[in-house]
């Protein structure tokens, strides 16, 4: 089966091919420019570095083509331009030293040197950017890096396509490429670690980085790649292969659909690199302590008429100790892209291989009811014994095709695989009492899933009067099998502090048995009227969701079924009284599989519709040019499933309500000044728990108040150089519903340097330096009554040097 659905990403990939057969007679060109178009101001994020890459973004960014004989600016540096400016004033910036000199006729730049002849260059022109994607396409149609260049300007936004953050009613952020080299992140809860409305829910220092988002669950199975779910690897993610990370804060099921393991706190979506249209071979050599060694390898390239084909390729590996005690990690991971952007046509292949190998991992620890939480043991503390180990294997892929009937209507479609296999004999720690002592049950855990998913559909644009509509109309399935066999095989006596160690067993891993296979499918249509040349906009939308589940006993025979199916609506306004400024709200709902009434109950075996989770949400977006702030104020409520305790009857009429205020910042608001980060404040509360202990108390793992600011400053005194900190706060949790257990406040301070300049051949070498949790301080990152105790990650090193070959 998987063979079959890697041929049909294989085949997909192929379409290329077929579009080159007959090359399209009507082009879709950038629109030219007049004079007062080239004076208005556009926000640029082109970083200093080889003029060539420089022009390269500034012509994305810009959306220009830019026409240049590359002799010319071979050897040749840039120091870049950031902020808010006018075409003319970013390319004098852009070209500062260079000795040479532009002109803009129509929608192209030609450079040249002082003295060339007017008419033309001496040399053929290399065109920069080739063929444009229409508004409403996906490939090829990124949002450009805001200022600062840590964020993008907008990002995807489910069934609405890819959308600037202004003209979105939703709080979102899209982390870009840079900042993932510059803060050298490791997966992505270290991406998101820049994010006040989400939190890790599982050890730093682990195999996997579950999330909490404005309070619920994201498990990482739920993870969208390329935007499709059902694709990324299932529990860690390696970030060097991504160009973007972006997450939506919130319910949204018209947007992307039911998650396939049913998350509700938000959607991350990762989007994978794409060749540029300079050539660019990367390597970065990085060590992380107490001993762990890795390296990066990047390679871009694009080829044919007006570079219509892209290839680009990550490789890493990182090996050895963690810096937690006996602990060592190994990850692989090899991905491959290639793209096509031809006049109508565009596709994009993605495939990858992960692996990884993490010995005597740390598992969240959970703590009996009516103690005392221990206090937190320093933060290098492994009490898990040390031969214990998880592997993990994926394999994944995503294919996407789209094409533009006309200039307004482009149909697209795509497919997506991944298996994981995972073999696991792991700890799982219950402590007993105040001083630490706890029970660790050992286990054997294999378990493998396979999953696929396709999506098809139509996007596009009319005028109807005085009104502007952007249509959608999409259909989506994934489909998916589980294996897995939880078996325990010894108890061991030990504590926090001082952990006890036993022989390993050398047990052999069963293979696991079919337990459960899924299919969702979905029918969704999004209408964004717009007025007032975009000044006034309304989203409305709807999505049709079906959830059909089996579960299987040892013996392979059916236990229980699931087909069940709901509507989900969607709502959503935007009004800019000021271009710069946008008020918005929504109402969105998310979904998960319904639950059965347990036995024991009186109604025993009835099995309940899809929940809906509903969101409110009001906010106001204001971009200041080279600084946006943004303000929301949401309400989510989750049914929750409870038990009478007078009829015995089991009803979904439980419900947990996180109500917050979320403040976010980007930008670069002064030359060499960038900020990111933000407040989040929530209440989470149980509402008719069915229990006078529970009921009106604050849910597990929902912190009062969520801080994250950030901020780089680049050395006046010396260029490239340039310094970062950050600091992290996260106020008491509650482990437990009754509210008797907590942990207490928190606050984590990251530093970081580095230095950026070119070699002689005019190439860049990047060496950098961070330091996470600076004072080495000892805490419980999280707690809740699904996941326990997990603990924050101990003073780390992070260095690395990168070359531009």
């Amino acid at each position: 089966m998987m063979i079959s659905r890697l041929a049909l990403l294989l085949g997909l990939a192929a379409l290329p091919a077929v579009a080159l057969s007959s090359k399209g007679v009507w082009a879709q060109g950038i629109p030219a420019i007049d004079a007062a178009q080239a004076r208005e101001q556009r926000t640029f994020a082109v970083p200093a570095g080889p003029l060539g890459n420089a022009l390269t973004l500034f012509g994305r960014q810009a959306g220009l083509q830019v026409s240049v004989d590359p002799a010319i600016v071979k050897d040749v540096s840039s120091p870049g331009v950031t902020g808010a400016l006018s075409i003319e004033a970013a390319l004098a910036r852009l070209l500062g030293g260079s000795g040479l000199t532009y002109r803009i006729v129509g929608n192209t730049v030609t450079l040249q040197r002082p003295g060339a002849a007017s008419g033309a260059l001496q040399l053929d022109p290399v065109q920069v950017q080739g063929y444009s994607a229409p508004p409403q396409a996906l490939i090829d149609n990124l949002p450009p890096p805001y200022a600062g260049g840590q964020v993008g300007k907008g990002s995807q936004v489910g069934l609405l396509g890819e959308r600037d953050v202004m003209d979105t009613p939703f709080n979102q952020t899209s982390y870009t490429a840079q900042l993932i080299r510059d803060q050298q992140a490791r997966s992505i809860a270290d991406v998101v670690a820049n994010d006040p409305s989400v939190r890790i829910s599982w050890p730093a220092v682990s195999y996997t980085t579950p999330l909490v988002v404005r309070g619920f669950p994201l498990s990482n199975q739920d993870f969208a790649f390329n935007g499709m779910f059902g694709a990324a690897p299932a529990l860690t993610v390696t970030p060097e292969y991504l160009e973007r990370v972006e997450v939506l804060k919130g319910t949204s099921a018209m947007l992307n659909g039911m998650a396939p393991f049913g998350s509700i706190g938000g959607v991350v979506n990762l989007v994978p690199k794409r060749a540029a249209n300079e050539d660019l071979t990367r390597l970065t050599a990085s060590y992380f302590s107490s001993g762990q060694f890795g390296g990066n390898f990047d390679f871009g390239r694009r080829y044919g008429d007006d570079k219509v084909f892209g290839l680009r390729y990550n490789g890493v590996f990182r090996a050895g100790n963690t810096p937690v005690d006996r602990q060592t990690q190994e990850i692989i991971a090899s991905v491959f892209g290639a793209d096509f952007r031809g006049e109508r046509f565009r596709a994009s292949l993605d495939f990858g291989y992960q692996k990884q190998n993490f010995n005597a991992p740390q598992r969240p620890t959970y703590v009996a009811a009516g103690i005392a939480v221990p206090l937190a043991p320093g933060g290098r503390a492994n009490w898990f014994q040390p031969w214990t180990f998880v592997n993990t294997e994926d394999i994944f892929g995503v294919a996407r095709a789209e094409f533009d009937i006309s200039a307004d209507w482009t149909v697209f479609g795509g497919a997506g695989a991944r298996t994981n296999r995972f073999e696991g004999l792991t700890g799982f720690a219950n402590v007993n009492n105040a001083n630490g002592n706890l029970v660790d049950t050992v286990a054997t855990f294999p378990s493998r899933t396979d999953l696929n998913t396709q999506e098809l559909g139509i996007r596009g644009r009319l005028r109807t009067g005085l009104l502007d509509h952007s249509l959608s109309l999409t259909g989506t399935r994934l489909a998916g099998t589980g294996y897995s066999l939880y078996s325990p095989i010894l108890n061991t006596r030990s504590n926090l502090y001082l952990p006890t160690f036993v022989n390993n067993p050398n047990v052999t891993l069963p293979s696991p048995p079919k337990v459960n296979d899924r299919e969702l499918t979905s029918l969704a249509f999004a209408d964004v009227v717009s007025a007032a040349d975009e000044r006034i906009q309304l989203i409305l939308g709807g999505r049709y969701q079906r959830v059909r589940i089996n579960n299987f006993n040892a013996a392979g025979a059916v236990t229980t079924s699931y087909d069940q199916s709901a509507v989900t609506p969607g709502v959503g306004f935007i009004a800019k009284p000021w271009r710069n400024v946008s008020v918005y709200g929504n109402y969105m709902q998310g979904l998960q599989q319904g639950p059965t009434a347990p036995a024991g109950t009186a109604n025993a075996g009835q099995v309940f519709a899809p929940v809906k989770s509903t969101q409110f949400e009001l906010g106001v977006k204001v971009d200041f040019g080279r600084l946006t702030t943004t303000l929301a104020l949401f309400q989510i409520e989750q049914p929750v499933g409870i038990t009478n305790p007078t009829t015995a009857a089991f009803s979904v009429d439980g419900m947990q309500r996180n109500q917050g205020i979320e403040i976010n910042v980007f930008g670069e608001p002064l030359s060499g000044l960038r900020v990111l980060g933000g407040l989040a404040l929530t209440n989470g509360v149980l509402v008719n728990t069915g229990s006078a202990l529970t009921s009106g108390k604050t849910a597990t793992g929902v912190p009062g108040v969520q801080l994250n600011l950030g901020a780089e400053w680049d050395a006046s005194f010396l260029r490239g150089l340039t310094f970062s900190g950050r600091a992290i706060y996260t106020s008491a949790q509650y482990l437990d519903p009754a509210n008797t257990q907590s942990v207490p406040a928190w606050t984590r301070f990251d530093a970081g340097v580095r230095y950026t300049f070119d070699r002689a051949d005019g190439k860049p070498l990047s060496l950098r330096f961070n330091v996470e949790n600076l004072f080495d301080l000892n805490y419980w990152a999280s707690a809740n009554s699904t996941y326990g105790l997990s603990m924050g990650a101990p003073r780390t090193f992070l260095l690395s040097l990168s070359a531009d070959f």
